[in-house]
């Protein structure tokens, strides 16, 4: 039998839920010149490239983005396969500033420490803040997301695929299950 697809967000919700996100932490950042945002890859960096943009929209200010790739910080390796590092690209300092960590789909919470962990490689940021498109729920970890797209409860089997026109060549969120 077919997994059972539904598109929980299309190309134009996915569009306005980016530019709530983003006025969401203008909102919050009282000293945009002290903000830097770091997508975690591969799609985290798509969105924060996004996140940024609209920002620069709504206030004039361009803000730094950079790229993380967890790879060699995750202690779950063996349950989610070999996969090939990205190039972790962070070309500003960190210290003292505030980092805007972006994911496409917080699930267990165990991608967002790794990144806390290699972000603490690179600097001691005033503050880190956690953006994510999609919350599916079921964490394992003591993580909440500070600025959350979609509010998604699902069952640990099903999935959430996240596609972005830069990777995939469209842009839509779908829910996947049996």
């Amino acid at each position: 039998m077919p997994a059972k697809v539904v598109e929980i967000l299309s190309a134009e919700e996915i569009r306005r839920t980016m530019t709530r996100l983003a006025s969401q932490v203008v909102e919050r950042s009282r000293d945009l010149s002290q903000l830097v945002i770091l997508g975690i890859y591969t799609r985290g960096a798509f969105l924060a490239e996004l996140l940024a943009r609209q920002i620069e929209v709504l206030e004039g200010v361009n803000v730094p983005v950079g790229a993380l790739d967890i790879t060699f910080y995750r202690d779950d390796l063996d349950q989610i396969g070999v996969r090939t590092p990205a190039k972790t690209e962070i070309p500003f300092d960190l210290t003292g500033k505030i980092v805007l960590l972006v994911d496409d789909v917080i699930y267990k919470g165990r991608t967002v420490r790794a990144a806390l962990n290699a972000v603490n490689d690179y600097g001691r940021p005033a503050a880190i803040w956690l953006a994510v498109l999609v919350d599916r729920g079921h964490r394992e970890l003591p993580i909440h997301p500070d600025f959350i797209g979609k509010q998604l409860p699902t069952a640990k089997e099903e999935q959430v695929k996240v596609y972005l026109q830069d990777f995939d060549g469209r842009d839509a969120v779908e829910l996947i299950g049996n």
